[in-house]
């Protein structure tokens, strides 16, 4: 049987409401955040006609706030607006979806100010604005305002999307706005496409920075920003709306050529069934045979020759696309077309050991995994390995330790060279520690296959590297 004296809700009630009012009275003294919890409480008591009108006083004081927020007080800030969106989206919007909704808007309204003063390095505060532009939609559908008055705000908030806290608002109210709203809004955004920032007597201009053409000026970043604003809007209303032209439209003829934007615009055509358009867009852009492959582009052409029922050339591109990059996802989606054969899956990992980079096919056979392989590729070209890449042969070794002791031998070694030989001093600590990893495992290392053995490699590293007085004194 627990305490009286446990901290719990029953042995709390027992003490009667007038002892828990002075308790909480003593504790919320010179504590903002706690007295602001408990007004929201008590005017939650009345109804969300009192909440709605604590918080929307809350939220003019701290729209008002102009001090900086520094570390020491961005914590308060962060439980502050947590607290009011609480309240607009668990006890207003509950009850009042058009209350909750003017609050919602109200709350987005702050980002502006407050990332201004504060340093959201952390991201933080921009996880709250982005959960509360997430709760925009459902409220947005619940309190069914008018489209073209929802269309109206949604056009106030992308002018005024400095810091990207609306981005993405167009997809989410869509089904809100409906195509009612969609098409005002879209007048609207034609209407600002057309009328550019006035430029003002050269006198006049405000120089806001310096660049690499020398002074940038406020009127020409406001011109760009408004450019981008539109396109922006006018592309993800035509994906609101089904429209894939109106989405093309927003591209000139040279900008459709790169290679992600054809992609892009490829996916959206295949979805409205025009696969030979896609793969014609494919087609055209620039897409580059030389170098690390544009994977967006290869998929979005596969995508379409897919749709076509071109089978035999879908097969092609993916095997394609793994003989050049070993991708995994790749290599799949071509076995299972194929039934997962293990013939041609057994070629395919053969193929990967041979392939050019060793790196990569380490990194690949380890991922896959086929570890048996991977000893036999490290065996096979040691004298190939780059000892710098630590990220994949640490990994790589620990891995192989167990199947394969003398090819996570020959991994540590590499590493172990390559920080010596180069006088790596911060790796020091790391080699010493792969020289220990190569004594422990070269007890199960029956055959060294003509490399040297381990006693002979530590030998020679400590005479070698003797002169390496920070690395000596870690190994001696």
């Amino acid at each position: 049987m627990a305490s009286r004296k446990t901290l719990n809700a029953k042995n709390l009630e027992a003490l009667g409401a007038p002892r828990l009012a002075e308790l909480l009275l003593e504790i919320s003294a010179g504590d903002a955040v706690a007295k602001r919890h408990l007004r929201l409480a008590l005017a939650d008591s009345v109804g969300p006609a009192e909440v709605a009108r604590e918080v929307r006083k809350r939220l003019t004081t701290i729209g008002k706030s102009r001090s900086f927020a520094g570390w020491e007080k961005k914590g308060a800030l962060i439980q502050d607006l947590e607290t009011q969106l609480d309240a607009i989206v668990e006890r207003i919007a509950s009850t009042d979806p058009s209350l909750g909704l003017e609050l919602l808007w109200r709350f987005m309204g702050l980002a502006r100010s407050i990332f201004e003063r504060c340093d959201d390095s952390s991201g933080r505060i921009g996880d709250v604005f982005y959960f509360a532009r997430q709760k925009l939609g459902p409220l947005a559908e619940a309190a069914n305002p008018a489209p073209e008055k929802l269309a109206d705000q949604t056009y106030d908030a992308l002018v005024a999307n400095d810091y990207g806290q609306y981005d993405g608002v167009i997809e989410i109210l869509a089904p809100a706005l409906g195509e009612q709203g969609l098409s005002h809004l879209k007048q609207r955004m034609l209407a600002l496409a057309d009328t550019p920032v006035r430029r003002p007597p050269e006198a006049e201009r405000e120089v806001i920075g310096y660049g690499m053409g020398g002074p940038v000026y406020a009127d020409e970043m406001a011109e760009r920003s408004r450019r981008i604003t539109v396109e922006l809007a006018l592309k993800d209303i035509a994906d609101a709306q089904g429209d894939v032209d109106a989405y093309i439209a927003q591209y000139d003829e040279a900008t459709r050529r790169v290679p992600k934007i054809a992609a892009d615009i490829a996916r959206r055509l295949i979805a409205a069934g025009r696969a030979q358009e896609a793969l014609d867009t494919i087609e055209v852009a620039e897409h580059r045979q030389r170098g690390w492959p544009d994977f967006d582009w290869e998929d979005a052409r596969i995508a379409a020759l897919d749709a076509l029922g071109r089978g035999d050339e879908v097969q092609a591109a993916r095997w394609s696309v793994f003989e050049w990059t070993l991708s995994a996802p790749h290599l799949k989606a071509y076995l299972k077309r194929l039934d997962d054969d293990l013939d041609a899956e057994e070629q395919a990992l053969d193929q990967a050991r041979r392939h050019p980079d060793v790196l990569q096919a380490l990194a690949f056979l380890k991922h896959w995994p086929d570890l048996d392989r991977a000893a036999r590729l490290v065996i096979e070209r040691a004298d190939e390995i780059d000892g710098d890449v630590y990220e994949i042969l640490s990994p790589a070794a620990e891995a192989l330790a167990s199947r394969s002791p003398l090819a996570a031998t020959l991994l540590l070694r590499a590493m172990i060279d390559f920080t010596l030989d180069k006088a790596r001093a911060k790796r020091y600590k790391h080699a010493a520690r792969h020289l220990e990893e190569c004594a422990r495992l070269a007890p199960a290392i029956d055959d060294y296959r003509g490399f040297e053995t381990h006693a002979d490699y530590d030998a020679r590293i400590r005479d070698t590297h003797r002169r390496k007085p920070s690395f000596y004194r870690l190994i001696a």
